[in-house]
């Protein structure tokens, strides 16, 4: 239980013994069609609690649940190698440093990096960075907007779609972690946005709560007449992270010179047959508009520089976030799913153990 596993990393937080337990989700099959909770095996095994020179030995805070992880588990070229059977499940995670003897990195240290599903780590301390509590926020900020995710909304909008003052921006997948980030930033930058979503509730929250300027519910609307009613003067920017017929309607409504960012398709991540192509893409030549895809990895000596506006924006209170938080390990499997079936809202997280109250500040 929950409980019990939270007794057992309480207690080994300093750990008296050489070995600790570190319980880890493996992806046991790759996916066909839907992932399946079957995709997963769980073991425990016995890993050192002393770090050698260089390393640094991790717990595991928070797990970040994202729909790209669904494409990592796929055997196919991409932008990053699939996760490989029998391997711990790739995760970005928020972790504290347990013992230190790397240079960089002392006990109590809280650090984003990618240690996946699993309660402990031992890592070289490369790709993890060191963040800070921001007064008034949880950590976990550190996996939504100040996260991943933020990241992904701030440079596929400003560098990819390039939005100007006045221009309509409209986001697919809007209370998503990463779209609801993205309508935030287009209306800080003056423009008019319009939300694409997949309940009443969730467009509610787009207007009411995140300053959108109207929303859409793709499951009762007739897309193409709603986008009309919406964007009497047509689309410049299309932010999508849904695909499908999302993206041929909008595609519909481009206007001379749009961008539109291609940042995911989750309508098609657990499909068997090949996606369809957009039947409008012609309008892109027409238009003179460009398609654009992105990943944010390829920004990473910029995030520094967008950490620093989008927690001036969090502070101020003028980008909001909101988190569905899941407790305990196991429950990854099954709360993955939720991705996939638009019952989560706003940015999914697996909450793993708490802090520890009072952090040693000694290195071994």
């Amino acid at each position: 239980s929950t409980q019990s596993t939270w007794e057992h990393d309480r207690s080994s937080a300093n750990p008296p013994l050489e070995m600790l337990r570190n319980t880890q989700i493996l992806l046991a099959a790759r996916p066909q069609g839907m992932v399946s909770p079957d995709n997963f095996v769980t073991r425990v095994v016995e890993m050192a609690s002393v770090p050698n020179p260089g390393q640094v030995l991790l717990r595991t805070l928070y797990v970040s649940l994202d729909p790209a992880m669904r494409g990592w588990m796929t055997d196919m070229p991409s932008y990053i190698p699939p996760v490989a059977l029998n391997a711990v499940m790739r995760a970005g995670t928020l972790s504290e440093v347990v013992a230190s003897k790397h240079e960089k990195f002392a006990p109590g240290d809280k650090v984003v990096g990618m240690s996946g599903w699993q309660t402990y780590d031992m890592s070289d301390g490369r790709g993890l960075v060191k963040v800070e509590a921001l007064p008034g926020h949880p950590l976990s900020v550190y996996l939504g907007a100040l996260g991943m995710t933020g990241m992904t909304a701030y440079f596929g909008l400003l560098d990819v779609g390039r939005p100007e003052p006045g221009n309509t921006v409209v986001v697919s997948g809007a209370a998503g972690a990463t779209g609801s980030v993205v309508g935030q930033i287009a209306r800080l930058k003056g423009c008019s946005v319009v939300g694409i979503a997949g309940s009443e509730q969730k467009c509610r929250y787009l207007v009411d709560e995140l300053g959108f300027t109207s929303a859409i519910n793709y499951k009762t609307a007739d897309l193409d007449a709603a986008l009309r009613e919406a964007c009497p003067r047509g689309i410049d920017v299309f932010f999508d992270n849904v695909g499908g017929a999302v993206l041929n309607a909008a595609l519909r409504r481009i206007t001379q010179g749009a961008r539109v960012v291609i940042c995911g398709a989750i309508s098609q991540y657990n499909s068997t047959a090949p996606p369809p192509g957009p039947s409008n893409y012609l309008n892109l030549l027409v238009k003179r508009a460009r398609m654009e895809g992105f990943i944010v990895f390829d920004y990473v000596k910029r995030f520094p520089e967008a950490g620093r506006e989008m927690a001036r924006w969090v502070m101020d209170g003028q980008l909001k976030y909101q988190e569905d938080i899941v407790d305990g390990l196991e429950q990854c499997p099954t709360a993955l799913l939720r991705l996939f079936d638009g019952s989560n809202s706003g940015k999914l997280i697996v909450r793993v153990a708490e802090p520890t109250a009072q952090s040693p500040r000694s290195r071994l």
